[in-house]
């Protein structure tokens, strides 16, 4: 059962712009691991058009390295157990500021942001670096003494807008200090949490009296995600359906009683991700060819350089798609199941993704077992992603839960019509036997129904093109997620200056 105290930002249009500090471990500008990526990359750049936004974010390796230039701006005393950093400034060709937080001994090394070939958020539940508690107090201390202008950078927000557990603790060292700027902060995915041994509260400057069943401690552990639920001014996450999922047993992953409470007082909501515009068939110059509403041929070009670039044969069955992180969360385990069916129906296979090593070494397998008929390609690569999106007819996505998702937003985008399991954002975003298929049960035999059901919709050519077009003329845009921010914000200052009034 659902919550059904999760509720909206009330209606209520933005009186003024605001200064907002949009704080994130990672970005796609620079270093991408997941679809947080691509959300601190895109959301900073539409709220812009309204506010003052501002993001910051470690200095990794990818950025010192890039040919951006890097202006020394601020200064951050060490605190705790937390090393001495400097602050640099990025100005991105379009106008953003992305603060860089300078701490070569912590960022600049080879891996992800989150550890050496890490495939998940380095929170001590995956092969993480031993240090990213130090690493990520360290950007959360940061982020609270710049809204406190303690960093020297001439520039205090009015808000902070904190994303996943590697921000979570920035909402407590306000809280701590008493400070009264406010923030938001959005889960992106609850099942990393960034938990770690209590013994680290010292080090990292949390205050004994915090470590508690109402403050930062859960099940013995230190969790950064639950001290961004505690202490931010209001939650969220990205997608309505997955709002009201989090609080529940099944998709709370221990926070549910939690997040009913902030639910039950107002203080959580889902507002969707969008896809910026350049994921545009008409005008993305990486497709092998450019295509519209209703150009078939432009898309099968692209379904022909999407075989040929990833060794298949030339064939005239579906082509089929994943594109994913492969972990256990997004179900590969029931695709690589499905995939001797789809390739005996006469479908072909293409995967593209990073993650657990014994995925990885099962889909290899695979595509030895079955040659021209599936591919694997361990890795990303964004352009060649783009012409798979385009070139498939389906994704196949049965994650098991999704809190908003972005890949099939994407292959509508680009007329894949999405299979996906009726959870979180796929919920949201795909309407079954319209724009893609949703299954009810995650299991195998509900799942091979839907891929039945697409090998059916597919022979029927006139159906088939009317999904299609309906997929691609799906509102994915940012700009539908601007007016829920917008209110929200204004809300939670709204709601900090009452307090501050009261304390007054």
């Amino acid at each position: 059962m659902v919550n059904r105290n999760v509720k909206q930002p009330p209606e209520k249009t933005l009186e003024s712009p605001q200064r907002i500090l949009f704080v994130t471990s990672e970005i796609a500008d620079f270093v991408k691991v997941g679809g947080l990526g691509d959300v601190s990359s895109a959301l900073p750049r539409a709220l812009a058009t309204h506010h003052d936004v501002r993001v910051l974010i470690p200095a990794y390796r990818e950025m010192i390295e890039s040919e951006h230039q890097i202006e020394p701006v601020g200064h951050l005393a060490a605190f705790a157990g937390l090393p001495a950093c400097d602050i640099g400034k990025i100005t991105c060709d379009d106008g953003l500021i992305i603060y860089v937080l300078l701490c070569p001994e912590l960022y600049q090394r080879e891996g992800t942001p989150y550890g050496r070939g890490s495939s998940g958020y380095g929170d001590g539940q995956d092969e993480g670096w031993d240090d990213n508690d130090i690493r990520f107090a360290r950007l959360s201390r940061a982020a609270a003494d710049i809204a406190l202008g303690n960093a020297g950078l001439g520039w205090q927000p009015q808000l902070l807008h904190l994303n996943d557990w590697q921000c979570g603790l920035t909402a407590g060292y306000l809280h701590w200090q008493g400070a009264s700027v406010p923030s938001v902060f959005t889960i992106h995915n609850l099942a990393y949490q960034g938990l770690f041994d209590a013994s680290r509260c010292e080090m990292l400057g949390i205050p004994e009296e915090a470590f508690h069943i109402e403050g930062v401690e859960f099940y013995g552990n230190l969790s950064f995600m639950k001290a961004g639920i505690v202490y931010a001014s209001h939650v969220t996450t990205v997608s309505a359906t997955y709002a009201q999922e989090i609080t529940t047993p099944d998709f709370g992953c221990g926070l549910d009683g939690l997040l009913r409470c902030k639910a039950e007082a107002e203080q959580l909501c889902g507002i969707p991700n969008g896809i910026d515009d350049s994921w545009d068939p008409r005008t993305d110059i990486h497709l092998a060819q450019a295509f519209s509403y209703n150009d078939w041929r432009g898309k099968r070009v692209n379904a022909d350089y999407a075989r040929r670039h990833f060794g298949l044969a030339a064939g005239q069955g579906p082509l089929f798609a994943v594109v994913s992180r492969l972990v256990h969360q997004k179900g590969l385990d029931l695709t690589i199941e499905a995939a001797k069916t789809i390739v005996h129906a006469g479908g072909q296979i293409i995967f593209m993704g990073s993650g657990e090593h014994h995925v990885e070494e099962a889909l290899r397998k695979l595509a030895a077992r079955f040659p021209g008929a599936i591919a694997a390609y361990i890795g990303f690569d964004e352009y060649q992603a783009r012409c798979l999106f385009a070139g498939s007819d389906f994704l196949l996505m049965p994650s098991r839960f999704e809190p908003c998702g972005l890949s099939q937003m994407y292959a509508q985008r680009f007329g894949s019509l999405p299979i996906a399991y009726r959870t979180g954002g796929l919920a949201d975003t795909i309407e079954d036997g319209v724009t893609g298929f949703l299954f009810n049960d995650m299991e195998f035999s509900s799942y091979m129904k839907s891929i039945q059901r697409a090998f059916t919709v597919f022979k029927s050519t006139e159906l088939f093109n009317a999904m299609r077009g309906a997929a691609m003329m799906g509102r994915y845009h940012w700009r539908q997620s601007i007016e829920p921010y917008n209110r929200l914000y204004q809300q939670v200052l709204e709601k900090q200056g009452e307090k501050t009034q009261v304390i007054h």
